[in-house]
């Protein structure tokens, strides 16, 4: 049987989110400890446990069909990879550091500066598109001591919440690149597993629609039923079921989470009460 050959990071945060994604997904993986390779059991699917730095060469050479990886070294090594899905999960930014004494104004500041870096692609891209010419020093590795060891007047390097930068004396002034998890597609992926990966991006899909909603019910008066309506998104519109008590109705719809607190303000006002919120699993559109 053909199989749809996909890697993910070998170890850390991405691995982690990324099996939980093919679970969600329904997909059941046999994986042992430290294997560097794993069949799906009930999809048709191999899995490779790879070094997320490796893994952009990978899809060019067409050793993998698929990856989950940041985008942020997807666009640092892979060139013009496609990306099939943004997966919402892992975000971070690429951003320019100095040290907090720094007087830094404006990206002219760093002209003729040292700059230390992991992404010497990305911030030489960013570098050019503002006229910027700079010394770049590459690092793998801690790159937010440079400028404590006297090696860097300023670094380009990953940010999630800022506590790297706060540990070492650093103030984050620009930011180059938003990144998160995404799927990208080898350029030299074959037909019959383009027709797998389908297949994937379909039940993904459901997975992260699902992780942005929520399913409420409630008991909603009559006469407020049509300002409570309003408020209400809904996939398409709420179900609305009379209940034995005249005059109230139960009132089921879909809302974002991120609208949840707001929305949920708004329907108590209006005199919803009972107002439950269950998880959703799935969401198929």
């Amino acid at each position: 049987m053909e199989k749809l050959k996909i890697a993910i990071q070998k170890s850390g945060r991405l691995n982690e989110d990324s099996i939980k994604v093919l679970k969600d997904c329904g997909i059941s993986i046999d994986n042992g400890k430290d294997q560097l390779k794993a069949s799906a059991r009930n999809f048709p699917m191999e899995v490779f446990y790879l070094r997320n730095g490796d893994i952009p060469q990978y899809l060019k050479d067409g050793v993998v069909d698929i990856a989950i990886i940041g985008e942020n070294v997807l666009k640092e090594k892979g060139g013009n990879i496609a990306v099939a899905e943004n997966l919402g999960f892992s975000k971070c930014r690429v951003s320019l550091a100095v040290p907090k004494s720094s007087t830094y104004s404006k990206i002219n500041d760093l002209e003729g500066k040292r700059i230390a870096t992991s992404y010497p692609n990305t911030l030489n891209a960013y570098l050019s598109g503002k006229g910027v010419q700079a010394e770049l020093h590459i690092i793998n590795g801690s790159v937010e001591i440079a400028p404590n060891i006297g090696l860097a007047d300023a670094i380009c390097d990953i940010v999630s919440s800022g506590s790297t930068l706060f540990k070492n004396n650093l103030k984050e002034v620009e930011v180059m690149l938003r990144s998160e998890a995404v799927l990208a597609v080898s350029p030299m992926i074959a037909e019959k597993q383009r027709e797998i990966l389908e297949d994937l991006r379909f039940r993904i899909k459901s997975v992260l629609v699902a992780r942005q909603s929520k399913y409420i019910l409630m008991n909603a008066p009559n006469d407020k039923l049509e300002d409570i309506i309003k408020i209400l998104p809904g996939m398409r519109s709420p179900t609305v079921l009379p209940l034995a008590e005249e005059g109230w109705s139960s009132v089921h719809t879909v809302i974002n989470k991120d609208k949840f607190w707001e929305v949920i303000n708004e329907l108590k006002q209006l005199g919803a009460e009972g107002i439950l919120v269950c998880p959703i699993e799935k969401m198929v559109l």
